[in-house]
């Protein structure tokens, strides 16, 4: 198994697909405030079998993005006030930036059918 885990990594040089990552989201609130919304994208995702988990310490954004970056984590998820009140996310992929904004549901309904696909690194 531990050869297998090697090869994959060595493969992938640690940018692992969204359907083989083991964190494959890291939703971002902004302040405090916006912990109990990124708690409920949590949940949403983590129903549909999403492996996410919510960075709600007490940091700048850009202080969680870079960390999420270096963590590989395929996707960011930052959540403000103008999400909040929207229902929507600020999307990031890794290596990538900016995907723009988009409604929760869009999201999800996208990224349940990229890991069921299991496309590969792009």
């Amino acid at each position: 198994m531990s050869g297998l885990l090697d090869f994959l990594l060595e493969h992938y040089a640690g940018k692992f697909p969204v359907w083989l990552a083991p964190q494959q989201v890291a939703v971002l609130p902004i302040s405090d405030r916006f912990a109990p919304y990124a708690g409920e994208v949590a949940l949403k995702l983590k129903q549909n079998r999403v492996r996410v988990q919510v960075d709600e310490r007490n940091e700048k954004i850009g202080k969680k993005i870079r960390e999420a970056e270096m963590m590989r984590i395929p996707y960011m998820l930052g959540v403000g006030e103008k999400e909040m009140h929207e229902n929507m996310l600020s999307v990031r992929r890794q290596g990538r930036g900016d995907a723009g904004i988009l409604p929760v549901a869009d999201f999800l309904k996208n990224i349940v059918a990229e890991i069921s696909e299991r496309k590969s690194v792009e």
